[in-house]
């Protein structure tokens, strides 16, 4: 199931709105006979590769798989079906497809006299897995707040230069994120201090995210803006009742400019709006680079998923923090998170971890400012 886990792994990025999920299968003697992933949205589920791989010698075999075979067709028939066609004898799975149009894959494999095992290595499944599952049970893209700072947690010098705090091998990093993300997302402050391209560089093969900039007043990002080089799609969120007639007038060269009308909030953007309208185009996992204001806008919405904070060697004493205005007045509000892993990068240290208690439910409230100033169903 290790090994079923680090294959889905290698698609992280590329099956949306679909799901990352690996499969090991094993002959009835328990060697290993085939494997394979989902590799893009509307191609063949892992099971189906690991399948074709292991031919004949499925038969009586077990099959090992992150994800609870899908019960449906859809672009591509049932796994259960085919699992059971295969002669498979046992079906072990790590969890529980959450998805109601694809879940019953396991009662179909007990049906057909298939034994079946679920839950094996289920949080590491689902850890893998977590923009999917997200965007099934919450119905919102997963959120991932990236912030690189100093050891003092400011994020720009008091004269707002901020290149480079971080290490190059951190930056690097920073590019594999972006690798495995839907879209990434900034606000208008960031869009006007560092005029950020925001594509993945370096990564042979990478889908290129959307890039999405929440400029509310749509006064941010203009014609020769490097998100508008064509590199990648680009969305600029602004509110419903600007003018954005100069977003039209893209020079020769540049992409043309998607434009997303959301409504305002008290500050900003509402943030439930513009998930709400990056899920309905296939965003099933977001990664926030915005400012220490936009992201104190998301925390403040309950929709910051997991953090990552590459934190350098290095001390400011002045100048903005990471995290800006979240709403919490008192350290009993405080956001607790829980540390998952630490590493080392260069002379950096990668610090990731993730709200303690996960979130219940849907964004209810929260807006993004755009003022801050440092696409997969299976």
């Amino acid at each position: 199931m290790r090994r079923a886990v680090a294959l889905a792994a290698r698609a992280l990025g590329a099956t949306s709105p679909n799901p990352v999920v690996g499969c090991v299968i094993l002959d009835a003697a328990g060697h290993h006979a085939g494997e394979g992933f989902h590799q893009r949205a509307g191609g063949p589920h892992a099971e189906i590769h690991a399948l074709r791989e292991a031919g004949d010698r499925a038969e009586g075999g077990t099959a090992y798989v992150t994800l609870e075979p899908c019960n449906h067709t859809g672009r591509t028939g049932p796994c259960a079906q085919a699992l059971v066609e295969a002669g498979v004898a046992r079906v072990v799975y790590a969890v529980g497809d959450p998805n109601p149009q694809a879940t019953g894959g396991a009662d179909t494999l007990r049906t057909a006299g298939v034994r079946v095992e679920g839950g094996l290595l289920a949080d590491e499944a689902e850890a893998g897995n977590s923009a999917w599952l997200t965007s099934v049970r919450l119905g919102r893209p997963h959120v991932l707040w990236k912030y690189a700072a100093t050891l003092d947690g400011r994020v720009a010098a008091a004269d707002a230069t901020s290149r480079w705090i971080t290490s190059p091998e951190s930056r690097a990093d920073v590019h594999r994120l972006r690798a495995e993300a839907d879209a990434v997302v900034v606000g208008s402050g960031t869009a006007r201090a560092d005029d950020p391209h925001l594509a993945v560089r370096d990564l042979a093969g990478a889908v290129q995210p959307l890039r999405v900039v929440v400029d509310t007043e749509a006064t941010a990002v203009q014609p020769g803006a490097r998100v508008l080089d064509g590199a990648a799609p680009t969305l600029i969120a602004v509110a419903e009742d600007v003018d954005t007639a100069h977003l039209k007038a893209a020079g020769p060269g540049e992409a043309p400019v998607d434009v997303l009308r959301l409504p305002r909030a008290e500050r900003g953007l509402s943030v439930p709006a513009l998930l709400a309208a990056l899920h309905a185009r296939g965003v099933r996992s977001v990664l926030l680079e915005g400012g220490p204001t936009l992201a104190g806008a998301f925390v403040a919405a309950g929709a910051v998923d997991k953090v990552v904070g590459y934190l350098a060697p290095v001390l400011l004493g002045a100048g903005p923090t990471a995290l800006g205005d979240a709403g919490i007045t008192t350290l009993a509000q405080a956001l607790r998170l829980r540390m998952t892993e630490t590493v080392r990068l260069g002379p950096d240290l990668r610090v990731t971890a993730t709200p303690e208690p996960a979130p219940a439910g849907p964004v209810t409230s929260g807006s993004t400012s755009g003022a801050a100033a440092t696409p997969k169903e299976r």
